[in-house]
């Protein structure tokens, strides 16, 4: 790669070529592997990836998740065995013949985990005593016949991570699903500065077997809804398929009351490329970046015993900081400005330059990736003064996107307006709708069909009643404000 080369096009004008050449030419993904929607996770990303897994980890432990491992293949008379699940059954990879012979039963390659879990559930549920029961799985794939496929965002095989809960009453399940939203304000806006707005989604887009969804949802640059998060209510809808029940200290048998969270690995992973990233490549935090600062020598070739000077100071200055961070130092042959273009594009979020000036005066230049401003640090500081243009770092990380999520939603009071302003609006719409149930879906196809838009649902958090507003699409009475938008 020469000096010039790296991202050739604006984000702001051209996100999803922006997006193609970060994946690609960041090395975070290979499509080549010769499969569709089947994609090699390279070095970058897949410790990327393996940080945000970490960090779920531990915050659905705090919580009081066990972890456990359940195998890649569902025998398919649990996949069928719970009806409105079954409609996951076109969409799933079957695996028909062992060795040289037919199966007696086909498997599936598991879409998601319920059908999977939920058979060894009522085997292990027997009393209240057994209650709350929180379990998860982690570092997983799940297989889906996708249609659409991109790194990151669809693909036939992706990253997992989910938990699947157990508990007496549905007081104790909204509970959970309230913690589930925590664990998403944890990690995903604490930890990774993603902004998201907690949505109920409507019942035509709930999942399959819930009695409710509810979604984090963010806005990608070019304007479409990337969910990261989703979190359902599932009632006794997979209790009573699977026979999952309880004595409770009133001595009778009930039903358990369920839920599952599925933070999304990859969506997260997009939306830290799409949000954070900057027309020279990506932009991260530091408790995700594979490496955290690199020392970059700048060598004259002429003054070889110079050189050997500055080799070394570069290595006392890694020395220092080698067990507070994760750090290397560039000595390759590669052009210093070379190497600036490397490790911005992969998002590095410290670059420190030595050379002569720095050795004669025992000081070292740090670079924040957010902003390239240059800091001259002595020595003897270089600990804490490392430390605090990292914090830095993430703090101008949140404050841009606190100003990128930032006036987020307008509004539109008939369709009309609605279809104007998707077209020019990068963000969610609200608009006034006749109904999240059922009988809304009409409205929401023909919002569909006229805008490709979708209604995404209403915020968990502080909803909003309409007084007296009309659906903009039927003309009844609006029992909701509907906040519609594009998705993936």
């Amino acid at each position: 790669m020469s000096e010039e080369e790296g991202i050739t096009v604006s984000k702001s004008e051209n996100f999803s070529e922006w997006f193609t050449q970060v994946v690609f030419r960041g090395e975070l993904a290979d499509v080549r592997y010769g499969v569709q929607g089947f994609i090699v996770h390279m070095p970058w990303a897949f410790r990327i990836l393996r940080e945000i897994y970490r960090l779920l980890e531990e915050d659905v432990e705090e919580d009081g998740h066990e972890p456990f491992l359940f195998p890649t293949v569902i025998p398919e008379k649990s996949l069928l065995r719970e009806k409105e699940h079954a409609g996951f059954a076109p969409d799933v990879f079957w695996v028909t013949r062992q060795g040289e012979h037919d199966m007696e039963e086909p498997v599936a390659l598991r879409p998601t985990g319920e059908t999977a879990l939920y058979p060894m559930y009522s085997l292990w549920i027997r009393s209240y005593k057994d209650l709350p029961f929180k379990r998860y799985q982690s570092r997983i794939t799940v297989f889906r016949n996708e249609k659409v496929t991109r790194p990151f965002l669809r693909g036939r095989e992706f990253m997992f991570f989910e938990t699947h809960d157990v508990f007496r009453t549905h007081d104790d399940a909204m509970v959970q699903i309230r913690r589930d939203m925590k664990t998403m304000e944890n990690v995903a806006w604490e930890k990774l500065k993603l902004p998201s707005i907690f949505m109920q989604r409507p019942q035509w887009d709930k999942f399959k077997g819930a009695d409710n969804t509810y979604a984090s949802d963010t806005i990608m640059p070019d304007g479409k809804r990337n969910q990261m998060s989703s979190t359902h209510d599932l009632g006794h809808n997979f209790a009573r398929a699977y026979d999952i029940k309880f004595i409770d200290d009133d001595g009778k048998e009930k039903f358990g009351w369920q839920t599952c969270f599925g933070p999304g690995v990859w969506r997260i992973m997009a939306a830290l490329i799409g949000i954070h990233g900057d027309d020279q490549g990506l932009v991260l935090p530091a408790i995700v970046a594979p490496l955290q600062a690199v020392i970059v020598p700048i060598y004259f070739a002429e003054k070889a015993e110079q050189a050997l000077a500055i080799r070394a100071y570069c290595l006392e200055i890694k020395k220092m900081l080698e067990e507070e961070m994760k750090i290397t130092f560039d000595d390759s042959e590669n052009t210093p400005g070379y190497k600036y273009n490397h490790w911005e594009l992969r998002g590095v979020p410290l670059r420190i330059e030595v050379g002569p000036k720095e050795l004669e005066t025992k000081t070292l230049t740090t670079v924040r990736r957010t902003d390239r401003k240059r800091e001259k640090v002595g020595v003897q500081n270089t600990v804490y003064e490392v430390k605090k243009q990292l914090a830095m770092v993430d703090a101008q990380i949140e404050e841009r996107a606190q100003q990128y999520f930032l006036n987020n939603t307008k509004s539109a009071e008939s369709f009309d307006e609605l279809k104007t302003i998707i077209e020019e609006f990068r963000g969610f719409v609200k608009v006034p709708f006749c109904s999240m149930e059922m009988d809304g879906e009409e409205c929401a196809s023909k919002i569909k069909e006229e805008t490709t838009a979708d209604v995404c649902g209403t915020p968990f958090y502080d909803p909003e009643t309409p007084k007296n507003k009309k659906c903009i699409v039927c003309g009844r009475e609006a029992k909701t404000m509907a906040y519609v938008t594009k998705s993936y």
